[in-house]
C-alpha cells in the first residue's frame, strides 16, 4: 500500500511555494513553522482564506510548505495558491474547486505579472534622462 502524496508549486512575482498534502491530523506548516506562529499576521490571514474554505478537508491532511524568494505579501500569495492547488489535487472534489474560483481566482492560477526590466539610457523600466535644450 503507498501513501497518497501530492506536490503542488505557487508562485508570485519571485516567490516561489512548493506544497507537500499527505494524510494526517490538520497540521500545516510553512518552512517548519506552524501557520499559526506565522508572521507577519495580515499574510497569516491572506494564508488562511483557503484553509478555512476548505476547513472539512484541511482537518484530514497535513500540508507542509517551503517558501523562498520575494517578499513577505508575494510569499504569502504563493503560499495560498499552493495550499489551495494542492487540496483540489489530493481530494478530487469538484465542488472545492468550484468553491475556490469563486472566491478569488488567485487560488488556483498563478500570477504570471513579473518585474519589467530595465532598458538603455535610464534608471529603470521607463524612467529616462532628462534632456536639455540649452
Amino acid at each position: 500500500m503507498s501513501k497518497k502524496v501530492v506536490n503542488t508549486t505557487g508562485k508570485r512575482k519571485t516567490s516561489v511555494a512548493k506544497a507537500t498534502v499527505v494524510k494526517g491530523a490538520g497540521r500545516v506548516r510553512i518552512n517548519k513553522i506552524p501557520v499559526e506562529f506565522y508572521e507577519p499576521a495580515i499574510a497569516r490571514y491572506k494564508i488562511m482564506e483557503p484553509l478555512q474554505l476548505a476547513e472539512h478537508h484541511v482537518s484530514t491532511v497535513d500540508i507542509n510548505i517551503d517558501v523562498h524568494g520575494g517578499g513577505f505579501m508575494s510569499q504569502a500569495n504563493a503560499i495560498r495558491t499552493a495550499i489551495a492547488k494542492g487540496l483540489v489535487e489530493y481530494t478530487g472534489d469538484p465542488a472545492l474547486r468550484l468553491s475556490f474560483l469563486g472566491f478569488d481566482r488567485d487560488l488556483l492560477v498563478s500570477d504570471s505579472r513579473i518585474k519589467e526590466s530595465k532598458k538603455p539610457l535610464g534608471r529603470g523600466a521607463r524612467k529616462r534622462r532628462q534632456k536639455s535644450y540649452r
